[in-house]
This record gives structure tokens, sequence and C-alpha cells, in this order.
């Protein structure tokens, strides 16, 4: 199901042009979270209605398979729209890029003020999505995904942390905060179920384990 192709949104509060620069009232805050992160109780649902199967193969794959960031308006790519959503007092120059501001990572607990201490991460990591269903979309598909404003797909985060996370799926890493759990399996599992990707058995046992904390 791709419910996001062909949308496109401006996130935060109004933009205002003023003295040769933009301000983005960033709104974020230690509770700030992406769209769509249904309940726990939908995301059992979900987790049960997940077609449980082996990883496909990784042949083929590339991170070009999937383009991102592209752009969103203007000068904006996902990447900057996502930094102003998340973020609490962001400016932005006329390029879009975030100048200043601060933003919170949920999976450790960590705020930062350098967007270079920033990573943008996929829920559902893009060679994970390539082994449960992406090989066979379109590449028009694929960037929809990379780039999903609209969904708890997108996510900013400590840089560090999201390497560790690397293309694992939560049967093999989880947030290092464990009050971070039940919101991550919730959103991991909803992504999962809006494109229809399957899901292995070690993955759904994680997942389930992980809603149990909610």
């Amino acid at each position: 199901m791709f419910t996001t192709s062909g949308k496109v949104r401006v996130f935060g509060a109004s933009l205002l042009i003023a003295a040769g620069a933009v301000v983005g009232l960033g709104g974020g805050s230690a509770n700030a979270a992406p769209p769509g992160i249904p309940s726990a109780a939908t995301a059992r649902t979900e987790l049960a209605g997940l077609t449980v199967a082996p990883d496909g193969s990784m042949d083929g794959y590339s991170r070009d398979e999937f383009p991102h960031w592209h752009t969103v308006e203007g000068s904006c790519n996902t990447r900057e729209m996502v930094l102003q959503r998340d973020g609490d007092g962001v400016e932005v120059g006329t390029d879009c890029a975030a100048t200043s501001g601060s933003w919170y990572s949920p999976y450790d607990g960590a705020t930062w003020t350098a967007t270079g201490d920033v990573d943008i991460d996929h829920m559902v990591p893009l060679a994970a999505a390539w082994r449960s269903g992406a090989a066979d979309w379109t590449t028009a598909e694929r960037e929809a995904f990379a780039n999903d404003l609209d969904s708890p797909q997108l996510w900013a985060v400590t840089d560090n942390v999201n390497q560790s996370k690397g293309d694992q799926t939560p049967d093999t890493w989880k947030p290092p905060l464990e009050s971070e759990w039940c919101r991550y399996a919730r959103a991991f599992t909803h992504v999962k179920h809006l494109y229809d990707l399957t899901v292995n058995s070690a993955e759904q046992g994680a997942l389930s384990d992980m809603l149990g904390t909610c």
C-alpha cells in the first residue's frame, strides 16, 4: 500500500522570509515523534496480519535503488523537512539547511544542537525493506518509501546510534532506551503494515515482545 506517493507537505509552523533568512518555527520536544504511530492494540493487530516469511535475497540491492533525499518544496529536501519537523527552535537559511536548533533523539535520550550529530533514520531500514518485499517494487515506489514524511518511517536520531542500527531489524537491534521499545515496535510494525512488507519469525517474536512492554 503506497498511501504517500505524490503527497507534498510542509511540516512545522509557517516559514517566514525575513532579512534574507528563512526561519522555521520547529515544534520538537522530548515528546516529539513522527506522525501516524498507532496504539499498541492497533499495532498488535497489524503485527498479526503481517506475512511471516524468510528474508529474501539481497541480490541487486543498493541504497541508490531508494532515491533519497528528494526535493519536497523549493530548496527543502526530505532530510531538512524532518529536521524542521522534529527539532525545537529550528532556524534555516535560504537554502533550507538548518542553521540552529536542538534535536532530541528518542532512541538514546540525547539532545543535540549541531545537525552533524543528527541522522535521519529509516525506521524500517532500506536494506531490510529490500529483503522483505521492496526488491519487487518500482523505483518510484522505493523513492516514496525512502522519503515518507506521512508515516513513522523517518526519525531524527543521534548519528552513531543510527549507524549502530544499520540495516538491522528488532530481533538484532533495539533502541538503547528500553522505555522507547513500545513506541519503536508500534512504529516499526506500522510501517511494515503500510507497505505490505514481510517479517521473519525472529523479527515477529521480537516485535511481539517489545509490544508487550507497552
